[in-house]
Parts: structure tokens; sequence; C-alpha cells
């Protein structure tokens, strides 16, 4: 089986600190946990100032069917609020290797 890496990167809008948004993207969790075929998450800002969001699911279908429930869900549009609609990119890609310690 091949997993799915969702690769979402981005930029905050000048009036969002990271500890805010880290606290809006942590309410994004019971969502994310709950969500089938989710394996793993993690989120990062680079020394650029852009922000990338990576999670793994278990195949495409489960990415697919949480980027569409996201948009439905009550934390929503304050995450969303919070990043400069300019900067998303968003892309799925095949993980083809991992390695853990």
């Amino acid at each position: 089986m091949t997993h799915v890496a969702e690769i979402v990167t981005f930029t905050l809008n000048d009036d969002t600190s990271p500890e805010a948004f880290v606290a809006l993207s942590q309410s994004t969790e019971s969502f994310v946990r709950a969500a089938p075929g989710f394996a793993h998450r993690q989120l990062s800002q680079g020394d650029d100032g852009r922000w990338t969001d990576y999670v793994v699911w278990q195949d495409m279908q489960a990415a697919q069917n949480a980027a569409a429930q996201f948009p439905e869900q009550e934390f929503a549009p304050a995450l969303m609020a919070a990043i400069n609609p300019d900067s998303l990119q968003m892309r799925h890609e095949n993980v083809l290797w991992n390695m853990t310690a």
C-alpha cells in the first residue's frame, strides 16, 4: 500500500503570530486524528517564514476525503483567515520511502 503525503506550504498574514497559528493548528487535531486513513502530521516553519503542514494518509482517497471535509469544520474559518491566500500551495505525493528512528 502506498501512503500519500499532503504537503501544504504558505505564509501567515502579518497580523498572525507563529504562536497563535500553532494554537489554531492544534484546534484541528481531533478532526485530523479521527479522519479515516490518518497516519502522521507535522507542522514546521522555515527561516524564510514559509510554513509547511505535512500530513501522511493511508491512501489518496483518505487524503481527498479529509481535504473535502476540512473547510466545513468549525475551526476552518479562523485557520484560513490566518494564512496569506496568495501564498497557499497544496499538493499530494505518493510516499515512496519512509525511514524512522
